[in-house]
């Protein structure tokens, strides 16, 4: 499956969740994210993520590791997904290290995620604020096979321009490299 996903930064945190908050009752959500990658850096080097995530909230923890390939799509960002669930995280961090990755950086999203339907497809909408970051951030996505990646693109541009978000709040930067820069800083 491929994650039809745009990112952009919100201008009216709370104009954005009201609207949200008309679709679905937001859920709020702490995911702490390690990202790995092999000692070169040859997977985020070729546009590549392997994840693990773990995600508190009102129904307590659950854990995934994602590997997303690609981009397949270089305006959006969109890229090829595959995710499991993972019974036990500090497991699965042991293994990964143990056959060569290395966690390349850690950080934690604070999230309010809405899951609801447009254009007959599911959406998840999720405000994001990362504590090293400045601003607040919206996720939109849905998941489709490849020949379906334009139509669900124009689904998700839509539900962002019923938010107010325009195109020129978009953004392909990736968590991963602002909380890098922040660091470095």
């Amino acid at each position: 499956m491929i994650e039809a996903e745009l990112k952009a930064r919100v201008r009216e945190p709370e104009k954005v969740e009201a609207g949200l908050e008309g679709r679905a009752a937001g859920r709020v959500e702490v995911y702490r994210d390690t990202y790995y990658d092999l000692p070169d850096g040859s997977l985020m080097e070729s546009d590549r993520e392997l994840r693990v995530r773990t995600v508190s909230g009102p129904a307590g923890d659950r854990s995934v590791l994602t590997y997303k390939e690609a981009r397949v799509d270089e305006a959006s960002g969109a890229k090829p997904e595959y995710e499991t669930r993972v019974e036990d995280p500090d497991a699965v961090h042991a293994m990964l290290r143990g056959i060569g990755y290395a966690p390349v950086i850690e950080f934690q999203k604070h999230c309010r995620n809405y899951e609801f339907e447009a254009a007959g497809r599911p959406i998840l909408a999720t405000l994001v604020r990362v504590p090293e970051i400045d601003g607040t951030f919206i996720e939109v996505e849905t998941l489709v096979v490849a020949d379906e990646l334009q139509a669900a693109l124009d689904a998700v541009r839509d539900v962002l321009a019923q938010l107010g978000i325009g195109p020129e709040d978009l953004t392909t930067e990736q968590y991963t490299d602002a909380v890098a820069a922040r660091r470095r800083s």
